[in-house]
């Protein structure tokens, strides 16, 4: 219980702050409308470092299903929790992206802007509807956010533990500034399914589809590229270590 009870909370923050921030760049007459993509990319960053340190103690902090499924196939983790860890993860980001709509619900009934753009404030929706590009940049992404992890907590790296949670926030953040551009960079099957489930039931003026046709991407993509993080550092990365 402790494990689902850490992963709902640190997920819900990381939607609280990380939807807050692309709600409050991207709706019409929020004081910080048109504040950028460096904008929505740090907060995600951040948003991912606090919950990290706040949980991390706990549950290790995964708050993203790939992570779960990567140290599941790490072996640090048992197969018994991973139950736990999804229910919690998917759990916080369902409740995250209510609470956000409820904080920004005028700006939500505004029709000032593109209705998309009131769909990107809980998930993501890509730029063009080219389903082998988005995939390749979720499995991508993904990726790299997994090697990074696993690179950042080796022992073998001597990376201090209270660094740790900044320097994985600076990662998404990277990830956010360099891959993000062409699907809005989920990485992460709770951070895009529980919020898309959330826009799915609120109603608003204007409101546009939930793409479920899109959202298998944003799910499956993130837990190939986990297992091809795993796959990575474990039989290639740490080979070289130990050679050197």
């Amino acid at each position: 219980m402790s494990i689902f009870l850490a992963e709902l909370i640190g997920t819900f923050l990381l939607i609280l702050l990380g939807n807050g921030v692309t709600a409050n760049a991207i709706l019409p007459d929020t004081k910080g409308e048109n504040g950028g993509w460096i904008v929505i990319t740090a907060g995600w960053g951040l948003a991912v470092a606090l919950g990290v340190y706040l949980i991390g103690s706990i549950s290790g902090a995964h708050m993203n299903p790939a992570i779960t499924f990567a140290f599941y196939l790490a072996n640090k983790i048992s197969i018994e929790s991973v139950p736990m860890y999804l229910a919690g993860e998917f759990t916080g980001a369902f409740l995250g992206a209510l609470t956000v709509f409820s904080i920004y619900k005028n700006h939500f009934y505004l029709a000032k802007k593109e209705p998309k753009l009131k769909l990107m404030s809980f998930c993501t929706s890509p730029a063009y509807p080219t389903n082998w590009v988005n995939f390749l940049t979720e499995m991508v992404g993904t990726f790299v956010l997994v090697v990074s992890v696993f690179s950042l907590i080796d022992p073998q790296n001597q990376v201090p533990a209270g660094l740790r949670p900044f320097l994985i926030g600076l990662v998404v953040f990277s990830i956010g500034l360099s891959l993000g551009g062409t699907t809005g960079y989920a990485i992460n099957p709770a951070r895009d399914l529980g919020p898309r489930l959330a826009h799915a039931l609120v109603r608003y003026p204007h409101k546009p589809s939930s793409e479920w046709d899109y959202s298998w991407i944003p799910i499956l993509a993130p837990l190939a590229g986990a297992a091809l993080g795993y796959l990575v550092y474990a039989n290639w990365i740490q080979s070289l270590e130990a050679i050197f």
